[in-house]
């Protein structure tokens, strides 16, 4: 027999259009680095967020604890919101962070589906989201991929990162149902000073829409001396009666990245986030459920000891302030100091855009960064995101290369 030809030539399957501005700048730029060490170069990486490719470990107890659930079987599904012991451990991290109005709380596959899930079941096709300018690709990614028009407010360099009120108020229209804090902020390490979020607070109570509150790094709070950081001010602590969604998870505070364990906390008036959490709770069942032995980790990790994040601390501590001192003697360079996480968003005076500066920089010194566009900034500025996880030789070298390069290409000035 012959083969069937077919009648029509195949056509090109195309993409959805609502995904063309989805981008992702930390890892769109590994076809450059990978350019670079197909011709024998190696890498000095500072563009992702993984503590465990530098000098951190995960703490035992917490590997332990998912080893000996996998040995007693637990490796089926697990109940969609979580395994109960684990939300109670959340529960109780919650009142540690002076959280008093938890509504539910529920286990997710990381603080990125946490993210997707939430925003998924609040925001219907012509409304939006306000969302920080700069910010962590993640919001506008999942917005993109619902259709959603993105609805950035700014951040103000010139005061530390907070939140600017103003442009926040100017951004709100009645389709507004939500407003995104990432505190600590990556890319910028900054913190949310208590009076912000008191003002922020009172602008969700006029206009009656949800608080999403990252807060994925917050044990991460690096203070200014050698003294230990003040514990990190949740905004459903500074504000219970307002609907908030805390996020919050294991991959940074405990060294885990890989396990893709992350939780949301609901908090507020209990009538008003009712049907809320319904919805939230119809899409943690369509997806079945997080991660299961890993879920087993969550109790020891937070009720057990602490210990390891001393000197995690005490790194991240003597990094920041390293970067902090090549920024500030480095021509044409200037840094907000980060109070919290591991990056740092220096601002750069170059004629090109920050794109430009750092694929170069890629290819000529082997240093890789992440380029302030990929986060958003306020027209006219360039900025870099540095992630000072490495240690600090590595960062010496890194930043030695990145200065050569500034002063080759742009001169010092």
């Amino acid at each position: 027999m012959q083969p069937l030809v077919p009648a029509t030539q195949a056509r090109e399957i195309t993409a959805a259009k609502r995904l063309e501005n989805v981008r992702y700048a930390i890892r769109d730029l590994a076809c450059v680095a990978d350019e670079v060490i197909q011709l024998g170069h190696k890498i000095l990486p500072l563009n992702i967020g993984d503590p465990l490719n530098f000098d951190f470990q995960t703490p035992p107890h917490i590997i332990e604890a998912v080893y000996k659930a996998m040995r007693d079987g637990k490796n089926g599904y697990a109940p969609s919101p979580g395994i109960p012991e684990a939300l109670d451990a959340i529960r109780g991290e919650a009142v540690r962070k002076g959280i008093t109005t938890v509504r539910d709380v529920f286990v997710t596959s990381g603080a990125s589906e946490a993210v997707d899930v939430c925003i998924s079941a609040l925001v219907n096709p012509g409304e939006d989201i306000l969302t920080p300018k700069p910010d962590y690709p993640l919001y506008s990614a999942v917005l993109c991929k619902l259709g959603i028009a993105l609805n950035a407010y700014d951040l103000n360099e010139d005061d530390d990162w907070q939140p600017e009120l103003a442009d926040i108020e100017r951004k709100l229209t009645p389709r507004t149902r939500g407003i995104v804090l990432i505190n600590p902020n990556n890319p910028t390490g900054s913190l949310c000073s208590q009076q912000m979020l008191e003002q922020i607070a009172e602008i969700a109570r006029r206009h009656n829409f949800v608080v999403f509150s990252d807060e994925i790094y917050d044990k991460l709070i690096l203070p200014d001396s050698n003294e230990d950081a003040a514990p990190h001010l949740a905004f459903a602590a500074v504000a219970p009666d307002v609907p908030c969604i805390t996020f919050g998870g294991m991959s940074k505070n405990y060294l885990v990245p890989g396990w893709r364990i992350g939780w949301g906390i609901v908090s507020g008036d209990a009538a008003a986030v009712k049907p809320y959490v319904e919805g939230i709770h119809r899409l943690l069942r369509a997806r079945l459920c997080a991660n299961h032995p890993e879920q087993y980790a969550i109790k020891p990790a937070l009720e057990g000891p602490q210990d390891h994040l001393i000197e995690v601390r005490r790194k991240l501590r003597s990094r920041r302030d390293l970067t902090q001192k090549w920024c500030e003697s480095t021509p044409r360079v200037s840094c907000v100091a980060p109070r919290g996480a591991f990056y740092a968003f220096p601002r750069i005076d170059i004629p090109e855009s920050d794109e430009v500066f750092v694929k170069e920089l890629i290819r000529q010194k082997h240093v890789m960064v992440v380029h302030g566009s990929g986060f958003g900034q306020k027209p006219g500025t360039q900025h870099f995101r540095i992630v000072f996880l490495p240690d600090e030789k590595t960062l010496a070298s890194a930043y030695a290369g990145i200065g050569e390069f500034i002063r080759e290409r742009y001169g010092n000035r």
